[in-house]
């Protein structure tokens, strides 16, 4: 997979600007806070839906403009496809070759991408959200059975999570085990997912880490949440788990068990990397991931993904640099830095200079 070319109107701190993009490695520079990390947003945003930066969309809209438009061109195994995404005040609308969508499983995956940053240290030493973002990112972008039945889980958890706010004791009571039914159908269907997900995911990534440290750590994953094998007795034992905290999760006014619940656990050597693990450590454990993440959707799509490296070379030693470039040399990779120079040492790459938004000589 490759993104030839990608145009920005009025997104960040862009006004109108179009990036073209070469097969392999694609290097933006430029002084800090000038638009290149903006530039990598775009590219993540349409492959999946969402920013890893903002809450918002309407925060991508540049200031004192209407709405925010973002296109991208890409070539795949199956042909050329063209996506596009306008971002206005309360709403948005998302293009697949023109057609307008709906409904986020029809963009999501059309275009594949890992994207990596100093911020996801977060994956490693902050709490189970990042993970399972993580895991619900990636999956979605492979899968449409998971991407909607993450939509609708979040849905009925969402009213039942209404619900439990309710005064009336007899209502509640009355009312939940429709909505646990409900609500166990589509767990189930996340839990099968992340399942077989993390399978793939935990040799590679191990596989990755050694290589990364020449063999001097091994790493670990695991899921924290158990489960049955099989997908209906997945879902029957979550419908007995979300009765047993029927009145607890009414004390509590929220939904307490379950999918939106679960963790990864993330080892070093055998012992758990969010709470003792160093910073090089953890960035080195993260990067593990994405680049398994890489393998994956290789190995699912039959192509490689657009792999974004946001400020990543300022964090490693000269070593890992050279071992990152190396492994990445054969997809198109994306990365942004201050001092192009530094590393690349003659590496084959496509340039761009960023200042103030815009892209200069």
């Amino acid at each position: 997979m490759v993104i030839e070319k990608l145009t920005l109107h009025n997104f960040r701190n862009y006004e109108d600007e179009t990036f073209t993009f070469g097969e392999g490695l694609n290097v933006l520079t430029g002084r800090n806070a000038q638009g290149k990390t903006n530039c990598a947003e775009a590219v993540f945003y349409l492959c999946t839906g969402t920013s890893l930066r903002i809450r918002h969309d309407r925060q991508l809209i540049r200031l004192g403009a209407p709405c925010a438009h973002i296109a991208a061109r890409a070539r795949t195994r199956f042909g050329s496809v063209t996506l596009e995404a306008s971002v206005f005040e309360n709403k948005r609308e998302l293009f697949v070759n023109g057609n307008k969508v709906t409904r986020a499983a029809d963009f999501v995956g059309n275009m594949n991408s890992v994207f990596f940053s100093p911020g996801e240290l977060r994956l490693i030493q902050d709490g189970p959200d990042e993970r399972r973002r993580f895991l619900n990112l990636s999956i979605s972008q492979t899968s449409r059975e998971y991407c909607t039945a993450l939509a609708r889980y979040q849905r009925i958890l969402d009213q039942r999570n209404n619900l439990l706010k309710e005064r009336d004791a007899s209502l509640i009571l009355e009312t939940l085990p429709v909505w646990d039914e409900q609500l166990a159908v589509y767990a189930a269907r996340i839990v099968r997912h992340r399942r077989r997900y993390l399978s793939r995911l935990s040799p590679l990534a191990q596989e990755a880490h050694a290589f990364l440290t020449d063999g001097a750590e091994q790493l670990s994953l695991a899921m924290d949440g158990k489960y049955p094998d099989d997908e209906e007795e997945i879902m029957d034992k979550l419908v007995r788990e979300f009765a047993a905290s029927r009145e607890r999760d009414m004390r509590l006014g929220f939904t307490s068990v379950g999918p939106h619940r679960d963790d990864i656990r993330i080892s070093i050597n055998g012992t758990d990397a969010r709470g003792y693990s160093s910073q090089g450590q953890a960035r080195t454990a993260a990067l593990s991931l994405k680049l398994a993440e890489t393998e994956i959707f290789r190995e699912l799509s039959g192509e490689a993904p657009v792999l974004i490296l946001d400020d990543v070379m300022s964090e490693l030693d000269l070593p890992r640099r050279k071992k990152l470039l190396d492994r990445v040399k054969d997809i198109q990779c994306i990365l942004t830095c201050t001092h192009a120079e530094r590393f690349l040492s003659g590496t084959p790459c496509t340039k761009c200079r960023i200042r103030e938004g815009k892209i200069v000589p």
